[in-house]
């Protein structure tokens, strides 16, 4: 062995045990520790779901006979999906759920954008008490009674208005879009600009398409608060006939009882009734899964853009 060769090799051996532990190859221990660990976690979403889905597709007597839960629809149907999307109560509050999230998206998405838009350009006035008020509501907000009053006062109560009109603008997805809006280049409003061209055409034909993947999350975030959200329906609205899918489905869960379009109420937790329960949360869920794989990849290109740069 030459000199050169021998007086590499331990400047090799120190280089092996200097490199960072991330860097070094898994062990066989280690990576069948992280595949036990993605299955086991992996089965602790899916179980639940797929018990739901199964029991949801089941017949009432096979769900009776197996304890009020099926791990496999042996008697596969479709009865519990027919009744609710056709005249009952969870029909019209499936209805009442998709009206709410196209209506309340549409005007939180327009009014977010609009506001975002002028607190990120320079020089707009009364923009940085705009900011800061908006800033101290989302750090401090109105306790339950005062909105309720609020919204009474303003003649909202019994109104699908007031489940939109109080939540208007939420003030993360607010700082988001405007934090992503600052960092576009100057050079492209100064340009546009001595071109003739005026803030909302600005808006409307430079911004917004560049913008896509940030508005395109800003907008699911807003679908999925007015899916899921119950309360306040529950709080403004006094007719259970109302009410959307997310509330019934809240009675349903917590008390055992749904309601009628009359606003009478009566039991719906025996077993031949189940399935329909079940139905219902897969309804309530099935939607935002089918949504999510399409948005999915402007997350990391939407939200984190603009939440470093805000």
């Amino acid at each position: 062995m030459s000199p050169l060769t021998g007086a590499r090799a331990p400047h090799r051996a120190r280089a092996r045990v200097q490199r960072p532990a991330w860097q070094e190859k898994p062990k066989a221990v280690t990576g069948a520790g992280k595949v036990l660990a993605l299955a086991l976690i992996t089965a602790a979403v899916v179980a639940p779901f797929w018990v739901v889905l199964a029991t949801s597709l089941s017949s009432g007597r096979q769900v009776t006979a197996d304890g009020g839960y099926s791990l496999w629809p042996r008697e596969f149907t479709l009865h519990a999906f027919h009744q609710i999307l056709t005249g009952s109560t969870a029909g019209r509050a499936l209805v009442v759920s998709l009206l709410l999230v196209v209506t309340g998206t549409a005007v939180s998405l327009t009014a977010t954008v609009l506001l975002a838009y002028a607190l990120a350009r320079p020089g707009v006035t009364g923009g940085g008490w705009v900011l800061r008020m908006t800033l101290i509501a989302f750090l401090f907000p109105p306790g339950i009674i005062p909105a309720y009053l609020v919204v009474d006062n303003l003649g909202l109560i019994d109104d699908y208005s007031s489940l939109v009109l109080p939540v208007v603008v939420d003030v993360f997805n607010l700082v988001v879009l405007r934090g992503f809006f600052q960092g576009l280049p100057n050079e492209l409003f100064e340009a546009a600009r001595l071109d003739g061209a005026g803030e909302f055409t600005i808006l409307w034909r430079i911004v917004l398409p560049l913008s896509r993947s940030v508005i395109a999350v800003v907008g699911f975030f807003y679908g999925v608060t007015y899916w899921n959200d119950f309360f306040r329906a529950l709080f403004y609205l006094n007719d259970p006939g109302r009410w959307p899918l997310g509330t019934l489905l809240r009675l349903l869960v917590t008390q055992g009882v749904t309601a009628d379009a009359n606003g009478t109420t009566a039991s719906a937790l025996q077993d031949t009734s189940r399935t329909t329960l079940m139905a219902t949360i897969v309804i309530a869920v099935v939607p935002v899964l089918l949504v999510y794989p399409f948005v999915q990849r402007f997350f990391t290109k939407g939200v984190l853009t603009g939440a470093v740069k805000s």
